[in-house]
């Protein structure tokens, strides 16, 4: 997500940026790319003319003008005001109601919304250490509760008992009255849903709401639908007053501008984020850090609390003394690639890092692709256990075996032993020099020859 609009602000950016000085002119003919970029993305017309007057206004003022870097300094305001359109601050969801709080979802069919009803409901269960039960009101749908049964399971989460025949503002009292009986923390409603906005949605989902008081009123809206996402949030506003959004498919190929209006469209923050199909993959929505990955300023801390939460401590302090030992070998290198694909793998690195549209490009370029994480982890469980532990006895004939084992060709399995010759070799290397103390009077070097505190001298 984000990539179209990324790279586009990246090319004007790039241009402001080799100017020593900046006229009215450059200025006014950035905004003029930057209001393209923007309705390109599918951001609404009036919250692009807000956008670009807040930050003309201020991109040829006498800060700009007298600063050192003029372009910047743009690339600041601009930046500041990406967050300001977005919400400013993390908004997260409001627990602080009595005993059972009430969450009610909303959203159009197909939106996701059953599926982020359980993936909240994992979120206060794990992370909250919340009671929580589940009630589907979709009596519309096929399977609908049942669905949401399913999940419940899957996540380890109560859901209400189905009785069938039953309505929803029926089923949504009946589902308060057991999480009183039941003393749950948290009560979810997963409303139904339409291929469309009708009378009769929107009088259900009032009446449920006036039934069951909901601390939280939760729009799920799909970010793939662009400017229709945006209208659907304003209409049930309009009808239902919603506290929140939940934006579903943001780690698709969609352009962006649904997640930059909607927060302006309806004064309700965005509050959670898809990011993969997984029950875990869901995030709090920073503001601060998805206007960086607009900007291609990346999402650093995004990618430090992504590491902490999937790599296993021990086992990356295991693994670090295996590699000072010169004993790695390709069990463990299958550890590091497991590792790589639990954060969403190059590509949800790559997400993540400054400068990202510039690296993608290189990467497509050399032709890098996301699937050779798969054929390496298929090639290495195609080996035996002696063969992962002791590679130099990968004949030809055994490579041939592997190759066919795991879907791949022997020139596949070559390239593979031959990364993890080169990572062996390395490490040696690596290891020899702290035995002779090479490293260690390297070190003074590289830092005079880096300056005082780690900088390059002037």
């Amino acid at each position: 997500m984000f990539e179209g609009l990324s790279n586009r602000l990246g090319e004007v950016f790039d241009r402001l940026r080799k100017r020593g000085a900046l006229s009215e002119s450059d200025v006014a003919e950035a905004m003029r790319e930057i209001r393209v970029a923007l309705l390109e993305a599918d951001v609404a017309l009036p919250v692009v003319k807000d956008f670009i007057n807040a930050v003309k206004e201020k991109a040829v003022g006498q800060e700009v003008v007298k600063s050192i870097s003029p372009g910047q300094m743009v690339v600041k305001i601009v930046h500041d005001h990406l967050v300001e359109m977005l919400g400013g601050t993390v908004q997260t969801l409001e627990l602080r109601a009595a005993a059972p709080v009430v969450v009610l979802m909303v959203g159009l069919q197909g939106s996701g919304k059953t599926t982020s009803t359980a993936k909240i409901a994992k979120r206060f269960k794990d992370k909250e250490r919340k009671k929580v039960l589940m009630a589907s009101l979709d009596v519309a749908r096929p399977a609908a509760q049942e669905q949401l049964r399913i999940l419940g399971e899957q996540v380890g989460v109560d859901t209400l008992p189905i009785i069938a025949g039953q309505q929803p503002v029926d089923i949504a009292k009946r589902a308060l009255q057991a999480a009183r009986t039941g003393v749950y923390d948290v009560l979810m409603l997963d409303t139904a849903g339409r291929l469309s906005i009708d009378e009769e949605l929107m009088l259900e989902v009032a009446a449920v709401r006036d039934a069951t008081s909901p601390a939280e009123t939760l729009l799920v809206a799909d970010a793939m639908t662009g400017q229709d996402a945006v209208n659907t949030a304003r209409i049930f506003h309009e009808r239902v007053t919603l506290t929140g959004i939940v934006l579903t498919r943001i780690d698709g190929d969609s352009r962006g501008g649904a997640a930059l209006a909607m927060r302006a469209v309806t004064g309700q923050p965005i509050k959670l984020i898809g990011v993969g199909e997984k029950m875990d993959a869901l995030e709090d929505f920073h503001p601060d850090r998805i206007a960086g990955r607009i900007l291609g300023m990346g999402d650093v801390v995004s990618l430090v609390e992504k590491a902490a939460e999937v790599i296993d401590q021990q086992e990356a302090e295991k693994l670090a003394l295996k590699m000072q030992k010169g004993s790695f070998d390709l069990d463990d290198f299958l550890s590091q690639i497991r590792q790589l694909k639990k954060m969403g793998g190059m590509g949800g690195i790559m997400g993540l890092l400054p400068g990202v549209a510039k690296i993608k490009k290189q990467m497509a370029e050399s032709n890098i692709d996301e699937s050779i994480v798969k054929r390496q982890e298929a090639i290495i469980l195609s080996m035996t256990k002696r063969e992962r532990k002791d590679p130099k006895i990968l004949n030809a004939k055994r490579r041939v075996r592997i190759a066919a084992g795991s879907g791949t060709q022997v020139s596949d399995v070559n390239r593979l032993i031959k990364q993890f010759s080169d990572m062996q070799k390395m490490m040696k290397q690596v290891q020899s020099m702290q035995k002779s103390g090479a490293l260690q009077r390297m070190m003074p070097k590289l830092q005079s020859m880096m300056g005082k505190g780690g900088f390059p001298p002037r």
